[in-house]
């Protein structure tokens, strides 16, 4: 009863943020940038340090149960956020929860040793164990299956349901496209040893990639199928993914879905065609190689787009990169079907990137997170930073995006992100 009353309470809340006028509005802006028309540039801030962020108790959570306090740190999160850095987050009358889905995985599992240096922080460093020695290992990759629990997805949705004490709807959503090959790759082998077979064994490489892009669009035909894919996204890779353009031509619905309750929930399957069984051109997916930061232009195609146009092709919008420098790669992402936002990491050159990008795709630039972990923080430096993005891509053109993300730590200062939220906000709206 205690953490009903809690999160009912938490709930209650959020639901009022959620139905302002200014949710809409905001979502309206993302639409229009998302649409490369956009009204002014767009911020948003993501991967928070939270374990730093506690103020006056607004992040201490008091339920008992697990399942309990999952939900009670989501709702405080978003109070927090919304009452301290909002920049352009949108509120939603629901809360998105993971179906229980089993996973038997690729065959491979990635064995590490981790070092903390923060041990509240869930930011850790990794040192991976190599275990692709040889083909005999690359046969032991498999395409994984996903099978939906769906007694158990009914009880998760039940339980948030009455904890939320109708206040906010839910969500339960499915499996979210990703094609980071190469994230996966590096745990299983070393970023060392794939730089080194790059370059030494890749007809190695070739075959590793065949075989583990086959798993995945198995995969991905196999989720499809059996309507376990999630709805049209709010956000994709840390940022505002609203869109007139999704669900696809021919599938009904809207972009943003109803919450699933009180309606019937998205399982078993439903006729084709049901806005509860997305297809794959019914979303976004997003995709990297970060390791790919120290390659060529030529190797990166070679071993990474060529593999990734089929998967993309798929998709109704795509979302490219992440810490990777691409500034100067954006010649062969444009090879890349249905991408429509690029990310330009804190190393990229802004000019060249705006200049490549020019008005045919969203700068999903990502300031520096650096600037906020230092001893003292240089608000006037953040400001420089920031201008320098807006002024280039607005010489070129460019749609722009503000995107802080990869915040490891403020040194414990919370009003830093504050400050930083507020100085681009004033920026944007500047420029509107």
């Amino acid at each position: 009863m205690k953490d009903r009353l809690i999160i009912g309470e938490l709930a209650r809340q959020v639901a009022e943020i959620a139905a302002l006028p200014v949710q809409q509005e905001t979502i309206r802006l993302w639409k229009a940038l998302n649409a490369l028309r956009p009204v002014r540039p767009m911020v948003m801030i993501d991967q928070v340090p939270w374990h730093e962020m506690n103020v006056a108790d607004e992040l201490t959570v008091r339920s008992q149960d697990d399942f309990a306090r999952s939900l009670e740190t989501r709702l405080r999160r978003t109070l927090y956020a919304w009452n301290h850095m909002r920049a352009d987050m949108v509120v939603e009358p629901f809360i998105d929860l993971r179906m229980v889905l089993g996973d038997t995985g690729f065959g491979i599992d990635t064995k590490d040793v981790t070092a903390v240096t923060d041990p509240a922080s869930d930011v850790l460093s990794h040192r991976y164990v190599d275990q692709l020695k040889d083909d005999a290992d690359i046969a032991r990759i498999r395409a994984p299956r996903m099978e939906l629990d769906a007694a158990a997805t009914a009880r998760v949705e039940d339980q948030a349901a009455d904890l939320l004490g109708g206040n906010l709807g839910v969500r339960m959503e499915g499996y979210d496209p990703w094609f980071r090959l190469w994230d996966i790759i590096t745990g299983w082998h070393s970023p060392e040893a794939c730089l080194y077979d790059l370059a030494l064994r890749p007809d190695f490489i070739h075959r590793l990639m065949r075989r583990l892009t086959e798993a995945h669009m198995t995969m991905l035909d196999d989720v499809e199928a059996r309507g376990l894919m999630c709805r049209p996204q709010s956000l994709i890779h840390c940022t505002g993914a609203w869109t007139d353009e999704l669900p696809a031509a021919g599938h009904p619905g809207t972009a943003c879905g109803p919450p699933a309750r009180p309606s019937a929930p998205p399982w078993p399957a439903a006729a084709a065609g049901d806005p509860a069984r997305p297809r794959a051109r019914d979303v976004w997916t997003a995709g990297m190689a970060q390791i790919f930061s120290a390659v060529s232009p030529a190797m990166h195609k070679e071993f990474e787009i060529d593999y990734a146009a089929p998967w993309y092709a798929r998709f109704g919008l795509g979302y490219y990169g992440c810490c990777e420098p691409l500034h100067q790669k954006i010649d062969i992402i444009r090879l890349l079907p249905n991408v429509r936002k690029i990310s330009m990491s804190p190393w990229v050159d802004v000019e060249q990137g705006a200049e490549r990008i020019g008005p045919d795709y969203v700068f999903s630039r990502k300031p520096s997170p650096a600037f906020l972990a230092w001893d003292s923080y240089d608000l006037a430096a953040v400001e420089a930073d920031l201008r320098a993005t807006l002024a280039a891509c607005a010489r070129h053109g460019c749609p722009v995006e503000l995107i802080l993300k990869d915040i490891s730590t403020v040194r414990y200062h919370p009003d830093r992100l504050w400050q930083w939220s507020a100085l681009a906000m004033r920026l944007v709206e500047a420029q509107h």
